[in-house]
């Protein structure tokens, strides 16, 4: 079973990055997909996801409006879209997968997003 993220980096505030989650391993379409993140110092936080094969989506309020999240099922992949960037979303971004009846958790290795201009 592997999550692999890509697309992180270093982005100006106000700008915009999107990063992927490619999966492998197991049956993605049964799997809620999910993204956290981590900034120094603090406890990883729980940013949004997409319920099963399906795709709803749902956020945290500190990125509602600002991020997007979407699947494509045939690429195993999830993506996050991250418009207007702030600082504060410096962070590590991780990508989590959850089998939607066996609670199975699975984890990317995380990609690192740093905001400053």
């Amino acid at each position: 079973v592997q999550l692999v993220e890509s697309g992180g980096g270093l982005v100006q505030p106000g700008g915009s990055l999107r990063l992927s989650c490619t999966a492998s391993g197991f049956t993605f379409s049964t799997y809620n997909m999910n993204w956290f993140r981590q900034a120094p110092g603090k406890e990883r936080e729980f940013i949004g996801g997409s319920i099963g094969a399906g795709g709803i989506t749902h956020y945290a309020n500190s990125v509602k409006g600002r991020f997007t999240i979407s699947r494509d099922n045939a690429k195993n992949t999830v993506y996050l879209q991250m418009n207007t960037l702030k600082p504060e979303d410096t962070a590590v971004y991780y990508c989590h997968a959850r089998a939607r009846y066996s609670g199975t958790v699975y984890w990317g290795q995380g990609t690192q997003v740093t905001v400053s201009s």
